[in-house]
Formats: structure tokens, sequence, C-alpha cells
């Protein structure tokens, strides 16, 4: 085990597209919760040494000052390598120089800034409010404070966008000089403010076409295209996604979190009564051989590199090809192989989970 996800579900506004695990601030839930969370650490942490620890949500650069000192001693707890990639997910609005030299003084040397758009209109769907030159401020105050790594996510196919529209937010993430950016197409999930209103998603065609943009303009700029949202500056791919996306065991506390050890994948509880009152986990799937095959594809060809075939001998003891369909697929080109690895065609990431429907039937 060496990865742990941490989840803090606390927004000060629920954005109208989210569907995480989230809920409004209050105080007193937020002492009883980081409570319980240390608890769950207490009872399922085993000391292992951490190469990755990721704070996410929900929103946890919305935690005050005393919330933050209490939320860092519980992750006194865990043993966390020298060169730990530790990740804190912040809302633009929330970083001020206090909140960053909290963060430094407690290891963290990863941002993860939910940007999404800088267009207007755009923002009044999302229910976000926040300017270029705000990011601008931000960025340059946490390089000067010493952060190395920032990650920024960029959403798409918003409603009503227009390919013109991605690309002036592109323009503007790209002057930013961060290192790592994720792309978020639009997904219109149940019970949603989105949802509810009965919001229309834009055409796949649409969708496809700022796909295909975001992906040239970025690999033009040096970014490495390295999983099929995300783009990083050689050197700053995401270790802790390389986690879930290489298959392997991870920790995940807290309400509404996943996690994986040793065979058995796990969802906790989203009820926060039941939380508080110990009851973490709502549901554990043991995987047979089978399952986490599949799993070691479907998420491995996520990675624009795929998988490699001799990793998969040695961790399964079989051929791929003798478990899963890859010569038909390898004839219709919708996938490749090169140097010892099956991947997807790059011309069509785009329509990956059909081609993964296929794999899998």
């Amino acid at each position: 085990m060496k990865s742990a996800y941490v989840h803090i579900p606390f927004c000060r506004h629920i954005c109208t597209y989210c569907d995480f695990c989230k809920m409004n601030y209050e105080k007193e839930w937020v002492n009883n919760y980081l409570d319980t969370l240390e608890e769950e650490i207490i009872e399922k942490y085993n000391s292992e040494e951490l190469e990755t620890l990721y704070i996410g949500g929900g929103t946890p650069s919305c935690l005050d000052e005393q919330d933050l000192e209490k939320l860092f001693k519980i992750i006194q707890r865990f043993n966390l390598k020298d060169d730990c990639e530790f990740t804190f997910e912040c809302n633009l609005n929330d970083i001020n120089e206090m909140l960053l030299t909290i963060l430094k003084e407690n290891k963290v040397n990863r941002l993860s800034i939910g940007i999404e758009s800088f267009d207007k209109d755009n923002q009044k769907f999302m229910e976000r409010e926040h300017s270029f030159e705000d990011a601008q401020e931000i960025i340059k105050l946490a390089r000067n404070l010493g952060f190395n790594n920032i990650s920024v996510d960029l959403m798409y196919a918003l409603p009503n966008e227009t390919l013109s529209t991605v690309k002036k937010d592109l323009a503007k993430i790209l002057k930013l000089n961060v290192d790592h950016i994720s792309t978020y197409s639009l997904i219109l999930e149940e019970n949603t403010k989105a949802s509810i209103n009965e919001i229309q998603p834009l055409s796949e065609d649409v969708d496809a076409k700022m796909y295909e943009y975001l992906t040239k303009k970025l690999k033009s700029e040096g970014y490495n295209h390295y999983e099929i949202s995300n783009f990083a500056r050689p050197g700053y791919e995401s270790k802790h996604n390389l986690t879930y996306w290489n298959n392997e065991y991870y920790y995940g506390f807290g309400l509404g979190a996943h996690g994986y050890i040793h065979g058995v994948r796990y969802e906790n509880t989203r009820s926060l009564n039941n939380y508080l009152e110990g009851k973490y986990v709502l549901e554990e799937n043991i995987l047979s051989k089978q399952e986490i095959m599949e799993n070691e594809v479907m998420l491995g060809l996520r990675k624009t590199e795929g998988l490699n075939l001799s990793e998969f001998f040695q961790k399964f003891e079989l051929n791929l090809q003798d478990v899963f369909p890859i010569k038909p697929l390898l004839k219709s080109k919708d996938l490749l192989y090169a140097d010892g690895y099956i991947y997807i065609n790059p011309e069509k990431l785009y329509v990956m989970n059909e081609i993964l429907l296929k794999l899998l039937a």
C-alpha cells in the first residue's frame, strides 16, 4: 500500500454540476467529522510508508485555520516518505497567503486548483466567479511560497459553449504556466442542480471537436498527454492518480471515499450520520481474478502508453491476448502495439468506452 486518499466533503457553495460527496460548511459538523475521520484512520491504517497522499473533496480549502490545524494533526498519523507527493485540492477563491503557508508548513507539495473556466457565461452556469487576473495573482503567490507542482482543472462542453470559448479558456490556462492540466467534459449527473434544471448537453460531435483541439494544442505546447483527460510537463504526471490507473492498492478515508485493498474494492457511506456513528463502509466487493484483470485493462488503457504485456503476465500468469479479444481490435486499429505495450489508437481516444466494451464483452 503506497497511497491514501482523504475526503473532506465540505463546501462554501455547491456548484451546479457537482456530483461528488459534499455538503455545505458547518463548523460543528466539521469538528465532529474530523474527530471521526481520525478514528477511521486509527482503525484502518497499518502504518505503511506512503508515496502519495491526496486530500480532496468537496472543498478542503474551505476549512478555516482552526479546522486546518486539526486536520493536519490527524495527517501526522501517516508515515510519509520524504519525497511523498502530497496533493491538496483548492478552490481558487479560497487561496491566500495564510492557507498556502499552512499547507507548506505541513508538507503539502502539490496544489490542485479548480479553475474550470474563465468565461462569464460558463461561470454563471457553474455558479462560480473568478477572473484570469485572480488566477495569475494566486499562481504567482504560490510559486513565491515554494509550490513547484501546480495542477489546474479545465472544464469544457458546457451548455451553449463554442469551440471559440474553449480556445480562449485554454489560451489563458497556458499563460498561467502550470505544471499539470486536467480537462473534463461536462457530464450531467443525476441529482445535480444542472440535471434537476434539465440542462441539455452539447452534441457529441461538438464535444469531440473540443477534445481534439485540447489534446493537439496541449501536446504542441510541450505537455505530455499521459492519460485520456490529463496532461503534464515531463516529470509532473500525477503519481497519485497513476496509482488508480495502474490498478494498485490504496486507502480511501472519509465520507464517500473509495479504496482498494488486497483485492477488495470498497465505498464508504455518503451518510454523515452513519459515518459519525462509525459505520464507515457502505459496500465491499471481493473481486475475482477475472474482475481484477478487467479492471487492469479498463484502467490501464486510460493511459496513453497503455498496458505492458510483460507486466500483465507477471501479475496474472496469463497472456493478455489469451484472456481478451485483442487480435480483432488490433486488426481494426482500435488498438495498437509497440515496444511491448498495447494501447488505444490516439485517433480513437474519444471513443475509448466503445473500444473497451468490445474488449470486455
